[in-house]
């Protein structure tokens, strides 16, 4: 396998809205596509795939997926959501989405919580997460390095390839499993 440094640089997992990015000034919805598509370019899988749509906003602000906007604009509070909302759907239904944010949105709204914190709490971890994944990713590969020899085939190579996409969707089959875990367990203190 190619180099793990050179393969987890391809991925571009680090691609993060950091508060930093996020300007001290509303934008306007176009403004917003424009941020998050220079932000998250490097994670479509091809060209004509596209991070954020207009539709895909309206979408959540009528599913209730942050608090509304006032003056058709939108506050560093709302990108911050957005930039939760659109790491959360990769793996989460939009139900589960909104059942996750609800409780935060009504926080921000009603008692003034300080979002910022929160959302730089939520980097750091990404952040960290990304290195654990480095150091597991190794371990995945040597191991499927040494299942792979006891196969007797002239495609070591793809059969390596392909232990290693199986190994990557039980992985990750796990980790959503267990968000949807917890996503059950805020669903329940949201009813309560």
């Amino acid at each position: 396998m190619e180099n793990l440094k050179d393969f987890m640089k391809q991925m571009q997992l680090n691609s993060q809205l950091s508060l930093d990015d996020i300007p001290n000034l509303d934008l306007y919805m176009d403004q917003v596509i424009q941020l998050f598509e220079s932000t998250f370019e490097g994670l479509k899988r091809d060209e004509q795939e596209k991070v954020l749509t207009k539709t895909m906003i309206n979408n959540y602000a009528k599913g209730k997926l942050f608090y509304p906007i006032e003056n058709k604009k939108y506050s560093k509070d709302h990108l911050m959501l957005i930039a939760m909302i659109y790491q959360l759907k990769g793996a989460l239904s939009i139900n589960d989405v909104k059942t996750t944010l609800y409780k935060l949105n009504k926080m921000v709204v009603e008692d003034n919580f300080e979002l910022a914190k929160l959302y730089e709490s939520y980097v750091q971890l990404a952040d960290e997460s990304m290195k654990q994944l480095e150091s597991e990713m190794k371990q995945l590969i040597d191991d499927v390095e040494q299942q792979s020899e006891t196969l007797a085939s002239n495609d070591a190579d793809y059969l390596q390839e392909l232990l290693l996409v199986a190994s990557f969707v039980n992985m990750s089959n796990y980790y959503r499993r267990a968000a949807e875990k917890m996503v059950d367990r805020i669903a329940t203190q949201n009813d309560k």
